[in-house]
């Protein structure tokens, strides 16, 4: 069984940016830098068959590169206590349709729809017992925060295997984003 799901990367850059932000929270496990990615669906524990036919199916989403920006700061559960500390992307409507697109594609090969609501973002850390001030003042702090945009120009197939010292997530397949041109 190999536990899937789909993700965008992000550039160096940008996760140098968000390096500037991540500290500063007692209790915070911050993200690695090479963990940080936007999930675009989970997809969980797959045999072997349906893990090709998730790696083919995908290859079929043709649509073309787009810019992307990391806008503001946030925390989830919103009422309860908080035990992710996130960054959120600006309104985007062609991530929206890549995601959309994914989606229809995992749905076609029979996996059970993803009922939660989109809501993009990189997780940067993972909160327990943070002072709720704390996480008050950083959230404060860091509300404006943006990151210059990039291009997206593809997005990728990742296994990740859980291990004592945290997932170890391995690129299975990638797929470009490219110019769809009408003949």
């Amino acid at each position: 069984m190999q536990r899937l799901f789909v993700a965008i990367d992000l550039p160096e850059p940008v996760k140098e940016q968000l390096a500037g932000i991540c500290c500063g929270l007692p209790s915070a496990r911050w993200v690695k830098p090479e963990q940080l990615h936007l999930t675009l669906r989970f997809i969980g524990e797959v045999d072997g068959a349906l893990f090709r036919e998730i790696r083919e199916a995908l290859t079929g989403i043709n649509l073309p590169p787009f810019a992307m920006r990391l806008k503001g700061v946030g925390c989830f559960p919103p009422r309860k206590a908080p035990r992710v500390l996130w960054v959120g992307i600006e309104a985007n409507d062609p991530l929206g349709h890549l995601r959309n697109r994914i989606e229809a594609a995992l749905v076609h090969l029979g996996l059970e729809p993803e009922h939660r609501k989109f809501a993009p973002h990189i997780t940067i850390a993972r909160l327990q017992e943070t002072p709720l001030t704390r996480l008050t003042n950083f959230l404060a702090g860091n509300a404006l925060f943006t990151t210059d945009a990039w291009a997206v120009e593809e997005f990728h197939l990742y296994e990740s295997t859980l291990s004592a010292k945290g997932a170890i997530h391995t690129i299975e397949a990638s797929y470009p984003l490219t110019i769809i041109t009408t003949a």
